[in-house]
């Protein structure tokens, strides 16, 4: 085996304003200390890996930043119903350094399947993946997919390293105890080792990364001194990936390559992290229980890619975008704003009588779907003849019923809600059945609707009423006060069809739940809490992908100026990480995917029992009690879970 292929140097990407450092957000500061009686020339293929790295395991919500502090290794526990995700942290920081460069030395990262007494097996490649958290803005967030069953990474002197394990269940695996385990072990660095022959795939993967850069910096004759600007840090920044590649690392460190460890040296001197996971016969509903659905920027995507509206490319683009999202039980809708706040919103870029439209619309992972008010490619049809025509369309489909029409971002005043009526008086005219979506955080501003702005904000559904049917709320009107969900559910009707649904944007801030980048993770997590608690039918997010305009894939990240860092930005593009085209999620998005399935564990538990007891449940294990006071710890939430597995199992 090459034994270089599969090693794993990271640069940091780069990201406006980026910090070092980071910090264990969330967590005490209880480590391990005591100096280390290692000293002089280490070689770690005689000296036991855990003499020279600590190794310990954190929950998924802990922010492991580089500054974290080593803590004692124990098991991993895991419980997971089937079609669920659930992950761990296992984290290193080197004790000393044994490589004689830079780095404090290079460990090596393997990790079995799972395997169940009866022989069922969940795969590594296939059900468990590795990624590795990478700081953004100091703070960890990206998660870098690692080569499996094997990887290398370089550990630095003083920091802290984490890798982010993951399990998919699938929906057919068989219940049981399932065990496996990840293996760590410190590499030596071989003077002596020849230089290894680069393989054929390796010299592909070298001469893409080289393509990319010749692409990047070769069209910019004419182009704005910023955009060249642009284009030349991009390619630095690749430039420098190749070269801190696997090709290289005999340049790297000081003592020549590094060697992969034989098994029997493996099993002597590794540190193996054991993995215990409990799989229960509860199936995790293929359609969320819950909408929750989030926007994707076509425009974002168009500017940084280089795809032109409606071409082959452009529908590629989206579609894969589309597709990699479903797996966190998100909605996707694709957007682009216009003038005033009104939003061109749509699930499907291609029309009602396509193929492809009852391909995505039909999907069962696909709880709700945006229907495009006008044409979301632009054509010659008018545009009042094109919706008569997509309505008419869909409203044959037995998906139909997953249908809604966002056209307007917080109306102000009397003119944005005048708009709101007369695009949704057209929509019903075709479809009388259709739902209108309006998210608001307040009523008209120059026709105040009553004395208060609460007040005024509480009776919206009385002013937009026969033309809206979903009205979804900011939740940072709300506040801490939860109870004021009260005032605004009793103000709907629901045998008119009208919903509840609820948002989260540049508020509510800390401490009350959000996505903000740096917020502790339990926060990220508890923004589906507070929405089962306070009644919510569905969710909206405004944006998932909405960094500043760039116009290469692996240009610099920038959050939008004006915003709290992390808002509308849930995944990054890969190419800013490594030559992969596939997005790089955030801790935050599995976070997200993380209260998704704990709404249907909920769901269940209320199934049962009622859903009084399920929000006793949530307030007894100390998960969450109200927008401000939430668990920031992690043993809570296994409670919780461990008390629905207990109630609910079969």
């Amino acid at each position: 085996m090459d034994s270089t292929e599969n090693s794993q140097d990271f640069v940091v990407p780069p990201v406006e304003g980026v910090a070092g450092g980071g910090t264990a957000y969330g967590w005490s500061d209880g480590g391990l200390y005591g100096s280390n009686p290692l000293k002089g020339s280490i070689d770690p293929t005689e000296v036991p890996t855990a003499d020279i790295v600590h190794v310990w395991c954190m929950p998924s919500t802990a922010n492991v930043g580089p500054q974290e502090l080593p803590r004692h290794l124990e098991p991993i526990n895991l419980l997971a119903a089937r079609n669920e995700r659930e992950s761990v942290q296992v984290a290193m920081r080197p004790k000393v350094s044994w490589s004689g460069s830079d780095v404090a030395g290079v460990v090596q990262v393997q990790c079995s399947d799972l395997c169940s007494t009866s022989g069922d097996r969940l795969v590594v490649g296939q059900s468990v993946m590795l990624r590795r958290v990478v700081p953004i803005l100091g703070v960890p967030d990206a998660l870098v997919p690692l080569d499996l069953p094997v990887s290398q990474l370089s550990l630095l002197p003083g920091e802290t390293t984490a890798v982010w394990v993951s399990i998919d269940v699938p929906s057919t695996q068989a219940p049981g105890q399932y065990e496996g385990e990840v293996i760590i072990t410190a590499l030596k660095t071989d003077a002596e080792s020849p230089s290894q022959c680069m393989g054929k795939a390796e010299k592909h993967q070298l001469y893409m990364e080289l393509r990319s850069c010749l692409d990047i910096v070769e069209p910019i004759d004419g182009k704005p001194l910023e955009e060249v600007v642009e284009r030349v840090k991009s390619a630095g920044t690749s430039l420098r990936r190749v070269l801190l590649s696997p090709s290289f690392s005999e340049f790297l460190s000081n003592n020549g390559p590094v060697d992969i460890m034989d098994e029997d040296a493996i099993s002597n001197l590794s540190v193996h992290v054991k993995l215990h996971l409990t799989v229960w016969d509860f199936i995790l509903p293929a359609t969320p229980s819950l909408p929750a659905v989030f926007g994707i920027s076509d425009t974002v995507i168009e500017d940084r890619f280089g795809v032109e509206h409606g071409t082959q490319e452009w529908y590629e683009a989206l579609d894969q975008h589309f597709k990699w999202l479903l797996q966190y039980r998100i909605s996707p809708y694709f957007c682009r704003w216009g003038d005033r706040m009104r939003v061109l919103a749509y699930t499907c870029p291609w029309p009602a009588d396509h193929p492809k439209s009852d391909e995505y619309l039909s999907d069962p992972r696909l709880a709700a779907y945006a229907v495009p008010y006008s044409r979301a490619v632009f054509g010659s049809d008018a545009a009042k003849d094109y919706l008569q025509k997509e309505v008419e369309i869909l409203r044959t489909k037995t998906h139909w019923k997953k249908a809604y029409f966002y056209l307007w971002d917080e109306p102000l005043n009397l003119e944005h809600f005048d708009s709101i009526r007369n695009m949704a008086s057209e929509i019903h005219a075709y479809a009388p059945d259709a739902r209108v979506l309006t998210t608001y955080y307040c009523g008209p501003s120059d026709a105040p609707l009553a004395p208060t702005a609460f007040e005024a904000f509480v009776k919206v559904p009385n002013f937009l009423r026969p033309h809206t049917q979903i009205y979804c709320t900011s939740e940072w009107v709300l506040g801490n006060r939860e109870d004021l969900a009260k005032d605004i559910i009793a103000e709907l009707q629901p045998e008119g069809s009208e919903e509840w649904w609820t948002y989260v944007c540049m508020g509510p801030s800390d401490p009350q739940p959000n996505w903000h980048l740096g917020m502790r993770g339990s926060q990220h997590r508890a923004v589906f809490w507070r929405v089962w608690k306070e009644g919510g039918t569905g969710f909206l997010y405004w944006g998932a992908n909405c960094y500043e305009k760039a116009s290469v894939p692996s240009a610099e990240i920038r959050f939008r100026r004006g915003l709290p860092p992390g808002d509308g930005v849930l995944f990054y593009p890969g190419e800013v990480f490594s030559s992969s085209h596939e997005p790089v999620a955030s801790v935050r998005l599995e976070r997200i995917l993380s209260g998704l399935q704990d709404i249907e564990y909920l769901k269940l538990y209320a199934s049962r029992y009622g859903r009084d007891e399920g929000a006793a449940l949530l307030e007894k294990t100390g998960v969450y009690l109200g927008p401000e006071r939430y668990t920031v710890e992690h043993m809570p939430i296994d409670v919780m879970r461990g008390e629905i597995f207990n109630a609910c199992r079969s």
